[in-house]
């Protein structure tokens, strides 16, 4: 039983002090540039504000409208693809508790009763005999000493794997965020472009009542009640349009919220929804690397490592032990009575000399490297890319809101002298409907900027890695 004991504990030395077959993993140098794009789309005054960095900083400091705050919450908790999500970290997890599991040995007990009756012809005796046995043994079945670090390169896979599936889930988590504050600002626009609809279908359906009772007068000719009529069935279309467009943001709402969500939460005009915070890019790439993909990619990357140095450790032998040490008699009341001592000591070694699947699983586990090295390069080469954009659109988003506040306040001025003129039978009445189709489509286009001011807040947000899982925040 020394030499048992003895081996138990080189054994266990050897989990901690054995070698491993995994190359050295050290963090790839980003292929992006070190510092954001600079020219007159970006902002320069991050390096000179107090503005927090998007992954420090809580969606819920980050949302300053309420009612998005509460909407976000309620999709945290019933979004059934981040509950998927969440699903496969827990199965991950255990998957992980499996292999990890390996190291260990497996000891179990066990008692057993045997018979035995053996004919007289075969008896040592001549005798027809009845044997009987009775055991209880503790023991290890099959338990693989990790010299070579095979063990433990599969238990390294299956963690960083573990923490790639996390890294997904939090990556799920800013997609959701994100997605449901651009279907709750495309909403809050879409009604306020459907009221604009509205009012100009008012504004339009007055002035072909005035200028239908002119034409019956014979102050106007039918040209111009024609050119009316078009005017009034084209705001009425657009109404159509926007009434349903309205419709479909409040079903990408519910099913992203994966509730109902009530009347009273959804936005308004978009000009009353409460803009986010302003957020700080910093003035290095550096902070790609807190985006859950891209930790994602990395995690991904070092599994593959790691199951390169279990595909290297297959070369080598593999070292099993199984010990059995318990009592045994042939009488149930002798089991444990002196000199009913068993005991079965076991190791068993198995050399690879010639198996060609371990060469191509050696191939499989290079080529799983390289491509997880190239998906890694691809992941931060994207997020630098969609970072960029962000800060070019949030760079150069308000010149153009206010270029086209500009311009509707000078439309709308045209168009008011145009009626005037008109009116004083100066000008056609086709220089009214000009100005009224100018100041109809830049009031629709200083929409659009504006909500894109606001989106890029929250697009730049969540690239930045911001939104991302918070203690007790999910259940």
């Amino acid at each position: 039983m020394n030499k048992i004991a003895c081996l138990f504990i080189f054994g266990g030395i050897s989990l901690f002090l054995g070698c491993t077959m995994a190359p050295k993993y050290t963090r790839p140098a980003a292929p992006v540039p070190a510092a954001w794009p600079t020219g007159p789309a970006y902002v320069q005054a991050d390096s000179g504000t107090n503005a927090p960095f998007a992954a420090d900083l809580a969606w819920q400091s980050f949302f300053a409208d309420g009612r998005l705050r509460e909407i976000i919450g309620t999709a945290l908790t019933n979004n059934l693809d981040l509950r998927a999500a969440a699903l496969n970290v827990e199965l991950a997890r255990g998957l992980y508790g499996v292999q990890r599991s390996t190291l260990l040995p497996s000891v179990g007990a066990n008692a057993g009763d045997s018979r035995a009756g053996t004919p007289a012809d075969l008896s040592s005796t001549g005798k027809r005999i009845t044997g009987s046995r009775y055991d209880v043994n503790l023991g290890v079945a099959a338990w693989e000493i990790d010299f070579f670090g095979r063990l433990r390169s599969l238990k390294d896979q299956a963690l960083q794997e573990y923490l790639a599936s996390e890294q997904a889930r939090r990556g799920a988590q800013v997609m959701l965020i994100a997605s449901i504050a651009n279907a709750y600002l495309a909403l809050a626009a879409d009604r306020e472009s459907l009221q604009l609809a509205e009012t100009t279908l008012d504004a339009q359906t007055s002035s072909y009542t005035l200028i239908k009772r002119r034409f019956q007068a014979g102050l106007v000719t039918e040209l111009d009640l024609y050119r009316a009529q078009t005017q009034v069935d084209t705001a009425r279309g657009d109404v159509a349009t926007y009434q349903q467009q309205v419709a479909k943001d409040e079903n990408a709402l519910t099913l992203l919220t994966g509730a109902q969500v009530p009347r009273d939460l959804l936005p308004g005009r978009l000009r009353d929804v409460a803009p986010p915070k302003e957020i700080c890019a910093g003035l290095s790439s550096d902070v790609l690397l807190k985006r859950p993909d891209v930790a994602q990619a990395e995690a991904e990357l070092k599994a593959a490592h790691a199951f390169v140095g279990a595909a290297r450790s297959a070369f080598f032998p593999r070292i099993s032990l199984t010990t059995v040490f318990g009592t045994a008699s042939s009488e149930l009341d002798g089991l444990f009575k002196a000199g009913s001592k068993a005991w079965a000591f076991a190791p068993q070694a198995t050399m690879p000399l010639f198996d060609a699947r371990t060469w191509s699983a050696y191939k499989v586990s290079k080529a799983q490297q390289k491509l997880a090295l190239t998906q890694y390069d691809r992941t931060v080469q994207t997020a630098f890319r969609e970072v960029s954009d962000a800060l070019a659109v949030r760079g150069t988003v308000s010149e153009q809101v206010a270029a086209q506040q500009s311009l509707v306040n000078a439309v709308a001025e045209t168009y008011r002298l145009s009626v005037l003129r008109y009116d004083k039978g100066i000008d056609s009445y086709l220089s009214v409907l000009d100005a009224q189709r100018s100041l109809y489509g830049a009031q629709q286009g200083l929409i659009a900027l504006q909500f894109a001011k606001l989106n890029t807040l929250v697009q730049l947000y969540a690239v930045l890695g911001g939104g991302q899982q918070i203690a007790g925040e999910i259940n």
